[in-house]
């Protein structure tokens, strides 16, 4: 297995994985958005809110503002020693106080822990009008996004097969570089080409094949490479994220492993 990283930034990345299957290319997209654990705001202890949003209404915001999650000091809540019951180890609290007139923010969060802040600042939760208040505590879990979207920290994960373009006896005509929604085609040598650099932009729509009427290009893809791109939603960086989902790839490896040999 090869990693080659085309494009990493705190929130996003993008390459290539090859020497791998479909089934493992699609176990690591699937651990990204929902087996990697992550920390979200999941009920409240409301004392105050005569804002114009309903309690629940309310929660459900709340709920969906990414927390940045440290995978060290927190576990799942179904999987704490102390039998989901809340403690330490597994919830954190963050309360709000806030009086109008003016907009409440996700920065208006106190954090019980200084490492636990919302990922973005500026999220707007309410407006409160004059002589309007929100007083509140949120209590925030550790758990799964197969569970939740609260707690899927993988957004816009996806990946397709590296292209294979070939072009052979070509004319010249210049269809195919009309066509080409990518803009990858140009026309050097007297004949079509595609730089090296361009070949991962295709998008394998192969418009370009069917209007060429003497058929000089083939596309075609590596079955066993594929181009990822990622975001996550702040919770981890999207490198933390990728190396938490192949850890859990590995972890549901090794633990087949150990069932299979009891037998």
């Amino acid at each position: 297995m090869e990693v080659d990283i085309l494009e990493l930034s705190d929130r996003s990345a993008k390459f290539v994985l090859s020497g791998v299957s479909t089934s493992f290319a699609n176990g690591i997209r699937r651990a990204m958005i929902a087996d990697v654990p992550t920390l979200a705001i999941e009920y409240l202890n409301l004392y105050e809110n005569t804002s114009v949003l309903y309690d629940e209404q309310l929660a459900l915001r709340l709920s969906l503002i990414p927390l940045v999650t440290d995978l060290e000091t927190y576990v799942p809540q179904a999987e704490c020693d102390c039998g989901g019951e809340g403690c330490p180890a597994c919830e954190v609290s963050l309360t709000l106080s806030a009086e109008g007139p003016g907009t409440v923010y996700s920065r208006d969060l106190i954090s019980a822990d200084p490492k636990i802040q919302p990922a973005d600042l500026n999220i707007p939760i309410v407006e409160l009008k004059k002589g309007q208040k929100l007083v509140l505590e949120a209590i925030a879990h550790m758990g799964y996004g197969r569970d939740s979207v609260k707690w899927q920290a993988g957004i816009a994960c996806g990946y397709k097969n590296v292209p294979i373009i070939e072009i052979e006896n070509c004319d010249a005509c210049g269809h195919c570089i009309t066509e080409c929604p990518k803009s990858i085609m140009r026309i050097e040598d007297s004949k079509a080409k595609v730089s090296e650099d361009d070949i991962l932009k295709c998008s394998l729509c192969k418009l370009c094949e069917q209007v060429c009427d003497i058929h000089a290009i083939k596309i075609g893809f590596d079955e066993n490479a594929f181009v990822f791109t990622m975001e996550s939603d702040g919770s981890y960086t999207a490198r933390d994220l990728a190396l938490n989902a192949a850890g859990v790839v590995k972890g549901k490896a090794e633990e087949l492993l150990g069932i299979l040999d009891q037998f």
